[in-house]
């Protein structure tokens, strides 16, 4: 979007015969000493959890119409400075080669050489050929078609009246149709006006004003559909679980219908806003750390406005319907992190409280219950990180001691994470560790608005070794609450409605406590 100091663009845009035109007055620029070459930007709104970038090559390989690149969750901008012959006066340009699923409405073209270069007309042309529509060029015009026949090949000459369903319809000297399936013949098409305008790239056409001729550099802009993006990080958990090694890497999709060899790459990390039509809706740093190596061997990561931009150090080729993988950072090694068993049974998790309090005796969590696996560590330059994470899958792994290979043990998604905040992943369940919560006693007195509820949570370790389960309960039935007695351990209370108390269960053994909550309203 152009600012405001800038001239307004008036765009009219029609469609005719593959062809949008766009009339505009577009922005212009100082002359600058530039180089050529392209730099591309990609914005991802993929969810990482059920993003697959293998769906969208497949239906591109299995011959879909174009319509699925605009189903890619991203876009990309595209930045690119040519050197092109431009005439004294009004002429045309050609600018080949951009993306198959440009957005016309947002090309920008600035003639770096004399800013008084003007754009009076710009054609968008995306009509590539191809045996369809050649065929199309050549309705009611005489066509030879040899067709196999055994051993031998006839000739047939005929003005091609129909190409479709598989055939060809051809009118002979004589008046008689003749049906011929096209996978049975090949087709001689004579040269002339209908092949003199082919398009084998997409391309852009402007009309421009110069007021000088010559060899000027010139930039433009343009949004394209069918480009995005994910993250995936490897964490390696240490024999003790005290320590991991992590590595990250992006995953880059390119289905715009262009390939940019050579490019600067750029990743923009963040919600970024874009109107969608409903069609569409769809303190001292450690060596090695992150922040010290990323610029050389990665992405660089810096704010920008609301979000996060990455750029790669070096210039990448982003081939056309293909998947790359490419470092976010360096692997780093010796992060310290924390695992935590917890116990945290589902005790209406979802119950919004009312206008009155939930008094119904049954409605509690009672029974065996899952204690989850949580992996932490700090994103900070202390903890030999302190890059901003862009959200993606985290999959763990820890070494088999017995021969030494890699086994993967759960994975997560993270959020964008920030500098200098928490990342915790659950990996799982223990198999071990277990745990039991049951409601020992429950009373309600209307008349008084009270009711007392006591519930009993015991862990039991079935490990060699000892284990810390930390336990969090939700006082769910009413929002005035308070804990009236408590045996077997401390609570610390979280928020308004949750209390978590650490146990310590031993060997083979189980630990077990004890509360009641009284309620009023």
């Amino acid at each position: 979007m152009f600012c405001m100091s800038q001239a307004f663009a008036t765009i009219k845009s029609s469609m005719c015969l593959g062809v949008l035109i766009a009339v505009a007055l577009l922005p212009v620029e100082q002359a600058a000493a530039v180089d050529e070459g392209v730099s591309v930007t990609v914005y991802s709104s993929a969810d990482p959890a059920g993003f697959d970038p293998q769906q969208f090559i497949a239906q591109q390989r299995a011959g879909f119409g174009a319509t699925f690149a605009w189903q890619v969750p991203g876009f990309g901008v595209v930045k690119e400075v040519r050197s092109l012959d431009v005439d004294k006066g009004i002429s045309s340009l050609e600018f080949n080669n951009v993306a198959q699923f440009i957005d016309p409405t947002t090309v920008s073209f600035v003639d770096l050489t004399d800013d008084r270069t003007r754009v009076l007309e710009q054609n968008f042309q995306f009509d590539l050929v191809s045996p369809e529509k050649l065929m199309e060029r050549y309705l009611d015009q005489v066509i030879t078609v040899h067709v196999q026949e055994g051993e031998n090949v006839s000739s047939i000459n005929g003005r091609l009246l129909a190409s479709r369903d598989g055939s060809l319809i051809i009118r002979l000297d004589d008046g008689s149709l003749q049906v011929i399936p096209s996978d049975r013949a090949w087709v001689t098409l004579p040269g002339g006006k209908a092949t003199d305008s082919l398009l084998t790239r997409p391309t852009l056409t402007w009309i421009v004003d110069s007021p000088t001729g010559g060899r000027h550099m010139v930039r433009t802009t343009y949004q394209t559909s069918g480009m995005t993006w994910r993250s995936d990080y490897n964490l390696v958990l240490s024999d003790d679980d005290s320590s991991a090694d992590l590595t990250a890497w992006v995953t880059l999709m390119n289905l715009s219908g262009a390939t940019f060899d050579n490019a600067r790459l750029k990743l923009v990390a963040g919600d970024v806003q874009r109107v969608q039509s409903s069609m569409n809706k769809l303190g001292a740093v450690r060596r090695g750390g992150v922040v010290e190596a990323m610029a050389e061997d990665g992405f660089s990561e810096q704010s920008f406005f609301e979000y996060h931009l990455y750029t790669l150090s070096r210039p990448t080729d982003l081939k056309l319907n293909s998947t790359q993988q490419l470092a976010l950072f360096p692997p780093v090694s010796g992060i310290d992190v924390t695992k935590t068993l917890v116990f945290a049974p589902t005790v209406l998790a979802n119950y919004q409280h009312g206008r009155d309090p939930l008094t119904n005796a049954s409605a509690a969590f009672q029974g065996k219950g899952k204690v989850q696996v949580l992996v932490s560590f700090i994103n900070s330059q202390e903890n030999r990180m302190g890059m901003p994470l862009p959200a993606g899958k985290v999959r763990a792994y820890k070494q088999d001691p017995a021969d030494g290979t890699l086994e993967f043990i759960g994975e997560d998604m993270i959020d964008h994470t920030p500098r200098n905040e928490s990342v915790q992943i659950k990996l799982g369940d223990s198999f071990d560790v277990v745990a039991e919560r049951t409601v020992m006693d429950f009373k309600l007195d209307k008349s008084r608005k009270t009711m007392q509820e006591t519930i009993r949570v015991q862990v039991r370790n079935q490990k060699n070794v000892t284990q810390s389960v930390l336990v969090r309960e939700r006082l769910y039935r009413w929002k005035q609450w308070k804990i009236t007695s408590i045996d077997g351990a401390r609570y610390e209370k979280i928020d308004s409605n949750t209390i978590k108390f650490d146990l310590e269960v031993k060997p083979e053994s189980s630990s077990t406590v004890t509360y009641t909550v009284e309620y009023t309203w």
